[in-house]
């Protein structure tokens, strides 16, 4: 198969995927809105949403405005290629799109789920995860245009050879990587200050249901659901996405030293898309099912991709690279059951389905402290069997893929794995996406004064948002520790590609001093990033409960009903806070590698690689199924279990949610971003460190 097919097929598949986000699109566009009250909920919601990424946007393009110089001057003196640059600002520029367009589509979406849930909950089901596919779509068909516009170019414009090519490609994986993290960061501190204050003032002080209209704070919450699970969530995946694929096809050149190595993942990716066209058919459920019933009918789309994708693979590793490296098929297989394994054992921890969650409900019983113990513990425990499983997908993946005779073919068939991984991210995200909207469909039926059954239905999807999210988390997850291994060694084969580079990273060694002090920094860095990001959701969620208490003491009839609360202020409070607090944890991940790059030299930066993706790792496991299960805890006791809403026991899980709310939706899930970007920043610096670095 000739580079040129492959060009245009992946293209094709990137074409057919925004082809078929847009069609989507327009379905849903097509539902009703429901009553005045609810068009006007939704619109409040959206006119927030837009505020806030508009600002955000923004602050980022000052920063892309600096980086984007840095990197010309870096050019200029030759550093790095006149490419590299301008790979750089469209990586970044397609993350904040893919994010965008899912936050357009979910603020359109929320009051038509909640409209379609007075028809039923399959109707409901439907138009939420309808536009849930518009976002995953979009994510991968932008990444996949953006990885082939410039296979494009690069290759038949300017005529370069396969490793200058991912040179330069790897580049733009520092773009979006940058942008994910400002979008993950500053919309997970919004989202969670909002939701913490709003659930500590109006559940558990003024003893108001959750998104009661009364409550100041309960349109940005509403609004944090869109900015931070979906415009960041967009932006996060699609930076795993395009890293994933980038990293398999700088690791495959290098080992093969053939394009062939390129077209592989690329193909993969194109096929994989296709395959989750086809499985978003099998999603659907009938009136008045179980949570698990719910699980099943979204694992039926997900679990046909995995399925049709994996028998895919094997004809298009025979066609490309031969019968004489057939064996890398199992490889991307490994990948593939590791993704649906750790997909299982996140449902297994935070899904109320399940023992962890109901024990952890049933710790409500005597107070706050032993629920947050409890889901402490359960988020601890949980790293186990994901750690176990990345392992054997590491081992597997490099001796099928002739590790025993070829290091470099061993780290390509890793690489690999972490592409099958996230082959058919189109439904894993739709899957994924899907429950912030749920969450404001109930939040929109709640202010709407709707029909109980409709909040009953829409509690229902909601609580399956919290488990898919997990579950989505935790598959970002493992993909995210797949692509930094291999990154890492990308970042190696750049320093020995450049001049007196080898002699710099010849002793990688656990027993030399630069390679261990860099280890524990990096294993350091995860917990210094969550302290950050989780001290910058606590000030905020702070200033949002004051505000708060103050209008409940204020504004005259507002807990009688007769006032309408200033939800604007709450709105205007969370935006500040989450955009001021988001830009120190982001210039840690692009300081620090730089910085130990220039006083420890190349073998401090492999080592602070490999603690920061060994503990990140970890610490995004723990701190997203912690919280996760803590949410689910709380949902399962307002499912009249343990005393039910109101309850003592109620008012504990709620306590317990809103120290997992920060866990599961800015700490954890930025920290995959985090052990990702360290290593793109520090390929793309590489030349600066072997030239100027003190050791």
């Amino acid at each position: 198969m000739t580079e040129t097919i492959v060009s245009i097929l992946t293209f094709a598949a990137a074409v057919i995927a925004l082809l078929y986000a847009l069609f989507t699109a327009r379905k849903v566009l097509k539902f009703p809105e429901g009553t005045d009250r609810m068009k006007q909920i939704s619109a409040f919601i959206r006119k927030g949403a837009n505020a806030y990424l508009k600002r955000q946007y923004r602050i980022v393009a000052i920063f892309f405005g600096v980086m984007f110089a840095v990197l010309v001057v870096m050019a200029a003196i030759g550093l790095l290629s006149w490419f590299t640059p301008f790979a750089f600002i469209t990586g970044g520029l397609f993350s904040a799109l893919s994010g965008f367009v899912g936050m357009k589509i979910a603020t359109s979406a929320n009051a038509r789920t909640a409209n379609a849930c007075q028809e039923g909950l399959n109707k409901g089901l439907r138009v939420a995860f309808s536009a849930g596919s518009v976002m995953g779509f979009t994510v991968v068909g932008l990444g996949l245009l953006d990885i082939s516009i410039w296979f494009a170019l690069l290759k038949f414009v300017f005529g370069l050879e396969a490793a200058e090519i991912t040179a330069a490609m790897l580049t733009f994986g520092m773009g979006a990587s940058s942008m994910a993290l400002f979008a993950r960061v500053g919309g997970g501190i919004f989202t969670k200050a909002a939701d913490v204050g709003a659930d500590l003032v109006g559940k558990v002080e003024a003893g108001i249901p959750e998104d009661d209209p009364r409550n100041p704070a309960v349109i940005a919450d509403n609004v944090g659901d869109n900015v931070g699970d979906v415009a960041g969530m967009g932006a996060d995946l699609y930076e795993s996405y395009v890293g994933s694929v980038i990293s398999a096809c700088a690791l495959g050149v290098a080992a093969m030293h053939s394009i062939k190595a390129m077209m592989l993942p690329m193909l993969i990716a194109a096929v994989g898309i296709i395959c989750s066209i086809f499985g978003t058919v099998f999603v659907r459920t009938k009136e008045g099912a179980t949570q698990k019933q719910l699980l099943r009918s979204l694992a039926r789309g997900t679990n046909f991709s995995a399925i049709v994708i994996a028998l895919a693979a094997f004809p298009l590793v025979y066609l490309v690279l031969g019968k004489e490296h057939w064996t890398i098929y199992f490889a991307i297989l490994a990948g593939l059951i590791g993704g649906v394994l750790i997909g299982q054992v996140t449902e297994y921890y935070t899904s109320d389905s399940y023992k962890p969650t109901k024990n952890l409900a049933a710790t409500s019983e005597t107070g706050t402290a032993t629920i947050i113990i409890g889901g402490l513990s359960v988020g601890m425990l949980s790293t186990l069997l994901p750690i176990v499983i990345v392992s054997v997908c590491v081992l597997v993946a490099y001796f099928v893929s002739g590790g025993a005779t070829s290091a470099s073919m061993g780290l390509y068939g890793i690489a690999l794995a972490a592409v099958g991984m996230l082959s058919t991210l189109g439904i894993t995200l739709a899957t994924d996406a899907y429950g912030p909207i749920a969450d404001n469909a109930g939040g929109i039926a709640q202010m709407a004064g709707l029909d109980e059954k409709v909040r009953e239905r829409t509690d229902a999807l909601d609580s399956l948002g919290n488990t898919t999210a997990a579950t989505g988390k935790g598959f970002a997850i493992g993909s995210a520790a797949l692509t930094a291994l291999a990154l890492m060694v990308s970042y190696i084969d750049k320093v020995k590609s450049i001049d007196g580079g080898i002699e710099k990273i010849a002793n990688l060694s656990i027993t030399n001093p630069t390679v261990l002090v860099g280890l524990f920094i990096g294993a350091c860095l995860p917990f210094v990033f969550a302290a950050l990001t989780m001290n910058a959701v606590g000030r905020a969620a702070q200033s949002v409960v004051k505000e708060v208490r103050r209008q409940f003491k204020e504004i005259r009839g507002l807990m009688e009903g007769e006032s309408e609360a200033d939800y604007a202020s709450c709105v205007d409070l969370c935006t500040k806070a989450s955009l001021r607090e988001m830009i120190v944890p982001t210039l840690v991940a692009i300081v620090v590698p730089v910085i130990v790059g220039m006083i420890l030299g190349p073998t401090g930066v492999v080592g602070m690689l490999a603690g920061a993706t060994a503990s990140g790792f970890l610490m995004a496991v723990f701190m997203s199924n912690a919280g996760g299960a803590w949410d689910n805890a709380k949902k399962y006791i307002e499912g009249d279990h343990f005393g039910g809403k109101g309850s003592e026991n109620h008012k504990a899980a709620v306590v317990g949610d809103t120290v997992g709310d920060p866990f599961k939706d800015t700490s954890g899930p930025s920290i995959n971003i985090l052990i990702k970007l360290l290593s793109m920043v520090s390929i793309v610096f590489a030349s600066l460190v072997v030239a100027f670095s003190i050791l």
